[in-house]
């Protein structure tokens, strides 16, 4: 295809998904022209089928063509934010967008997130043909079948572009990646374009707040909450109202938050921000199995979830019943030390009891599902002791945080290459190399064989992945400050009964 069928095929392509109104076909062709520095133009769209499927490869042509003549360089960051540039030229003003979802919100709030959802990929904000590259597959547990993603979304980062961005002068605009004034911004080397990112005001809480789609989808509809203000993440009351606003509003969508500490939060501590989506998550299957009763709260339903993780499960129909219980353990937990568990309200003047909440509808009354995390560490758990142990660092050593906590593995990209060189060493019989990079698996490939019989091209793929859904299992057991056992089911009500 030539640069000017490209052109062509975009704008077509923006007013087939909905993107470009086509009063403005003529407009949104100079735009792209203007950005690609041309004058003028010939008619014709090409012969590659206007498809979302297809337009990463268009996209492509036009990023080797403004690499040809000059207008960017070649690199992973510089195409990134120059092919967004052209797709924020077809991407709807923010008041338009906002206009179009709230009045499909009016009528059918599932017609507005799907909309919102469909424009954020047309748009490409959504990178829909990364997306599909990243690995899933769901691993039977005594706690449900649990969700394995290996991340292969995210774009690596390009040498030059690090190299680059140390030289550059550091810029507080915007003040972090969650920030509304993201929306259009044009990106540099240390910080990527949003000039297709588009985010809808709402309303929790009495407050100020943005709903946007994450760009990597880890689940279905995964969303962002954001609020407009930077400021950091607190977990407290108020925490619980804005979630239960949430879910009141979209009943079809989940809601939780990171916990407001280091090491059992997100990656990003200095915004205030949710998670949420259209998905069901392993936690949310998961059963009750331990009725609790607390005074005065007959009227809520609660109890101690089958979980590897330390999960109190309420519901009940009037919310505000369920935030003030919620509120009442959050504040008892802020302060609980029990010695003989290893659990440390606060050392050395520092604090280590939080909670990540999640909420939901469930059958018509609210639910919210609160998961007690603890942040200490000690010489022998550096990064942790609620948190995975190094034997485990090999597949995942990174914090724990709200969407793994639910039942989803988010496992860094290296695996992809490391686990297909272990399928081709299980299948040989080598052994591995100490100075390979993959030695840091060979006591966890040793533990594989002494399990199987036989390995081959047809059974051993499978036996891996069932291997490397075990290990995250293991992995949300470390996170759990009571352990799935007697003793630590015993440790665990020594909390509620004290709860008051």
């Amino acid at each position: 295809m030539t640069v000017s069928e490209c052109i062509n095929w975009l704008v077509e392509y923006g007013m087939k998904t909905g993107l470009v109104n086509g009063e403005d076909k003529i407009y949104t062709t100079n735009r792209i022209m203007e950005a690609l520095r041309l004058d003028a133009i010939e008619e014709g769209a090409g012969d590659i089928p206007i498809e979302r499927e297809r337009l990463d490869d268009v996209l492509g042509i036009i990023l080797e063509n403004a690499i040809k003549t000059g207008i960017i360089e070649d690199g992973i960051t510089e195409r990134d934010l120059f092919d967004t540039k052209i797709m924020g030229l077809l991407t709807p003003m923010p008041s338009t967008v906002i206009a179009k979802f709230n009045e499909l919100k009016a009528k059918d709030t599932k017609a507005a997130t799907d909309y919102f959802y469909k424009l954020s990929g047309d748009c490409n904000y959504i990178r829909t043909n990364r997306v599909k590259k990243d690995m899933k597959w769901k691993t039977a547990s005594i706690y449900g079948d649990i969700d394995i993603t290996i991340n292969l979304s995210k774009p690596e980062k390009d040498p030059r572009a690090i190299a680059a961005a140390k030289l550059m002068k550091q810029s507080g605009y915007p003040a972090c990646q969650l920030c509304f004034e993201n929306e259009g911004y044009a990106g540099r080397t240390n910080h990527p374009a949003r000039q297709n990112l588009r985010i809808i005001p709402i309303t929790m809480n009495n407050e100020d707040w943005g709903f946007q789609y994450s760009p990597y989808v880890y689940y279905n509809e995964h969303c962002i909450i954001l609020n407009r203000k930077h400021t950091p993440m607190k977990i407290d009351r108020a925490t619980f109202v804005k979630l239960l606003d949430f879910v009141e509003q979209f009943p079809h969508y989940i809601l939780g938050s990171n916990a407001d500490l280091p090491i059992v939060g997100g990656s990003i501590l200095t915004h205030d921000h949710f998670q949420g989506g259209n998905y069901e998550f392993a936690m949310a299957r998961a059963e009750i199995e331990k009725e609790l009763h607390f005074k005065d709260f007959d009227d809520v339903e609660a109890g101690i979830v089958k979980w590897p993780m330390s999960v109190i499960r309420l519901t009940c129909a009037d919310k505000s019943r369920l935030i003030e219980l919620a509120d009442m353990i959050l504040k008892n937990w802020r302060v609980y030390t029990d010695e003989k568990a290893f659990v440390f309200a606060e050392t050395d003047g520092e604090k280590h009891n939080t909670i990540t909440p999640i909420a939901r509808m469930k059958e018509g009354r609210f639910q919210l599902d609160l998961v007690l995390r603890n942040n200490i560490t000690t010489k022998e758990h550096p990064l942790g002791v609620y948190h995975p142990h190094s034997e485990l660092h090999h597949i995942k050593k990174e914090n724990i945080g709200l969407i793994e906590v639910m039942g989803c593995a988010i496992l860094p990209a290296r695996l992809k290459k490391e686990l297909a060189e272990i399928k081709e060493i299980l299948i040989s019989g080598k052994e591995i190399e100490e100075d390979s990079p993959l030695y840091q698996h060979a006591p966890w490939v040793k533990e594989i064989r002494e399990k199987y019989d036989i390995f081959n091209e047809e059974n051993t793929s499978k036996i891996i992945r069932d291997e490397v859904g075990k290990v995250f299992v293991k992995v949300l057991e470390d996170a759990g400050v009571y352990k799935y056992n007697e003793e630590g089911r015993k440790a665990f009500m020594r909390f509620i009964e004290s709860v008051k």
